[in-house]
């Protein structure tokens, strides 16, 4: 019995920036019945870029979803920005796809994201189809990037269609299979077993070539092949899509988006080949153990929300994939993450930022909810009693930061809620309070992701935000030992002030902090006063030392002292600490510390020598090399931070996109002195 989930197909829409995703998008509305006319990227009318920073970039910055009917069949389409900064939603759209359609440039080929997302759905193991685009265009040619297609992705990569023409003389495909060609000389397609006279020989070759591959996918298929008989269409089919499924073969079709050329060919096919959900492998979740969870609509009802986005008019809508069970329109599941019950009080078929209430989603469909309480991106829904929760996507941690305020003191408090909301939108941003320099730093894969996050909250909250480099957090210590005394007396008539505590310093090793010791003898000052003097000097050390910069890696041992019976009291021994330390800056100095990064580049062989000589001309101290697999290798570095505050769009520049940065903190060094 076919069911609702049987007839889902989850697609991702992936690939380069300008490849053309969100006009096949459009084409597929509008071959599809749900828009009239396709829209425009340019024109910032398309249903998939739905946010004015989209509009004003004419570049999609959001992962969109549409969803919509073709046939019998219910198609959840994700579309993810193409661009680098923009990968954690393609990382999304991976996660929650069960199939992922590469639009490839039909005049440019294969480029960089394209192969670095092929990298990460091949780590999930998703079936893979590559939709060469732009074939209408000048300077096209479906054989140069299929070449460039093999070389890359290996031989399991398989033509399906070839196309009738090519440039400003594209017309149709040849389907490979059915060696039927399909014309759209007069905008819909025309199906005829007539093949043109220019493409009918290299057709059947091709057509040969591909029923000699796909045969190998099933032996009793071969056996037949080799005896001599006819394999049928749906014999060829079946063995097609059991070798799709498997990851063994990726189907290559063809067409053209702008003139939607081949796109309702590019959805019958989906539909046939593609895994339903239900097929795909379960999910592991964590619980009592870990457990596998299949797509299953009778099952235990289970909800994950891979994407949350603020609507202007309903607030935040919740993008939810249902992993097992029905779910129903006022169903109560519970937050993982918070423990609280969520009404799913409206449940929406989601059409870019339109929005049409269902009642009911089952297994495997992709899903608006709003209303809800406090749901953030990566939560699971679970039933009552049920402790479940779906591991979070892993995003590379985000390398570029610019410091914010508000210009105003009384959008302080909104500042920090709207920041807030943001991130619970794009877990791949980060913001953070830094108690050294007193700075708000929101980071992100780099400036354009930044730059966009800022606008979008500009817009959102209404707040006039001032900007500003990170700064970086120096710190100081004494460059040697050094005795000194620090004498607080004060005296006004009355009660007065006095304290005096002999101290000496010492330099600790790096990352060691503050050690505070006491070596009075005979009650020179009172043991309930010697905290006073530790806790002075720990307050005059957060003061910053010559430079202005915290002192840090100090221990401080109290020798001697003198006090008053009457005027000595904590404040006065705190002032005596604070006076010490002052005096010992004076006498031996201070050295600077600067913080330093551990990297890690990793980027293709061929660029290893340029980025460990930038390294270098950074002050970076190169430790060693690592294979990253496919052709990559992996430049170890510690660096000062000072020197890559600038080095994401650096090394995007330096390595055309293919670099790939992680950087922690490392520790603290002493900084050279300036030239």
């Amino acid at each position: 019995m076919t069911t609702e989930t049987d007839l889902i197909r989850n697609i991702a829409l992936v690939g380069h920036q300008g490849n053309g995703k969100t006009t096949l998008a459009e084409a597929m509305l509008y071959r599809a019945g749900v828009v009239t006319r396709p829209g425009r990227v340019e024109s910032g009318n398309t249903v998939l870029d739905t946010q004015p920073e989209e509009h004003d970039r004419t570049q999609s910055l959001a992962l969109g979803l549409a969803s919509f009917s073709w046939g019998d069949y219910r198609i959840n389409l994700l579309d993810p920005p193409g661009y680098a900064d923009f990968v954690g939603d393609a990382t999304t759209a991976l996660r929650v796809a069960d199939v992922a359609v590469f639009v490839i440039d039909g005049v440019s080929g294969l480029q960089v994201n394209d192969e670095l997302l092929w990298q990460a759905a091949g780590e999930r193991s998703i079936p893979r189809i590559l939709f060469v685009n732009k074939m209408d265009k000048e300077r096209a040619s479906f054989d140069a990037v299929l070449s460039g297609i093999r070389d890359h992705f290996g031989s399991g990569v398989e033509p399906v269609d070839l196309p009738v023409g090519e440039a400003s003389a594209f017309t149709g495909v040849a389907d490979l299979l059915t060696e039927h060609v399909i014309l759209y000389d007069t905008g819909s397609a025309n199906t005829s077993d007539e093949l043109p006279a220019d493409i009918a020989d290299r057709e059947h070759e091709q057509h040969e070539h591909l029923v000699e591959d796909v045969v190998e996918i099933e032996d009793d298929l071969l056996s037949k092949y080799l005896d001599g008989e006819d394999i049928s269409v749906a014999e060829l089919e079946h063995a097609l899509r059991a070798g799709f499924a498997g990851g063994s073969l990726w189907p290559v079709l063809c067409g053209s988006a702008v003139d939607a050329i081949a796109v309702d060919r590019l959805l019958d096919f989906v539909c046939r080949i593609a895994p339903a959900p239900s097929e795909a492998p379960g999910i592991e979740v964590d619980g009592d153990g870990v457990t596998t969870v299949t797509c299953d609509p009778t099952g235990d009802p289970l909800a994950y929300v891979f994407k949350t986005q603020t609507d202007e008019y309903v607030g935040q809508v919740a993008l939810v994939k249902i992993l097992s069970g029905t779910v129903h329109a006022d169903d109560v599941l519970v937050n993982q993450r918070t423990g609280a019950k969520e009404r799913l009080h409206n449940l929406l078929r989601v059409l870019g930022s339109k929005h049409t209430a269902i009642d009911t989603a089952e297994a495997g469909d992709i899903v608006g909810a709003i209303k809800l309480t406090d749901v953030a991106t990566g939560d699971t829904l679970a039933p009552i009693g049920a402790a479940l929760t779906v591991p979070a996507i892993e995003h590379r941690r985000p390398v570029y930061g610019i410091a914010v305020a508000a210009e105003s003191a009384g959008d302080e408090d909104k500042l920090a809620t709207a920041l807030a909301e943001l991130v619970s939108d794009d877990p791949t941003l980060e913001v953070s309070r830094d108690s050294e320099t007193h700075q708000t730093v929101v980071r992100g894969a780099g400036d354009v992701h930044v730059q966009v996050a800022l606008t979008r909250l500009k817009r959102r909250y209404g707040i006039t935000l001032q900007t500003e480099p990170v700064k970086i957090a120096y710190r100081e210590t004494l460059l040697g030992p050094v005795e000194t005394e620090g004498r607080h007396k004060k005296q006004s008539g009355g009660h007065g002030q006095f304290g005096v505590a002999t101290v000496r310093f010492e330099p600790l090793p790096r990352d060691e902090g503050y050690d505070f010791v006491d070596e009075t003898r005979g009650g020179v000052i009172p043991k309930s006063l010697i905290p006073a003097v530790g806790k002075g000097i720990a307050e005059s050390m957060g003061r910053g030392g010559r430079h202005g910069f915290p002192l840090v890696d100090l221990r401080a041992t109290v020798l001697d002292g003198k006090h008053h019976s009457v005027d000595s009291d904590d404040f006065s021994f705190r002032m005596a600490g604070a006076l010490a330390l002052r005096a010992a800056i004076d006498k031996v100095g201070t050295l600077v510390l600067e913080p330093v990064d551990h990297v890690e580049v990793t980027v293709p062989a061929t660029l290893q020598g340029d980025v460990m000589a930038d390294l270098g001309r950074r002050r970076g101290q190169i430790e060693g090399t690592e294979p990253a697999g496919d052709g990559e290798i992996t430049v170890i570095a510690s660096v000062p931070t000072s020197e890559i505050t600038d080095y994401p769009v650096a090394l995007r520049s330096m390595t055309h996109g293919r670099g790939r940065l992680a950087l922690e903190f490392k520790c603290y060094q002493e900084r050279p002195e300036p030239r």
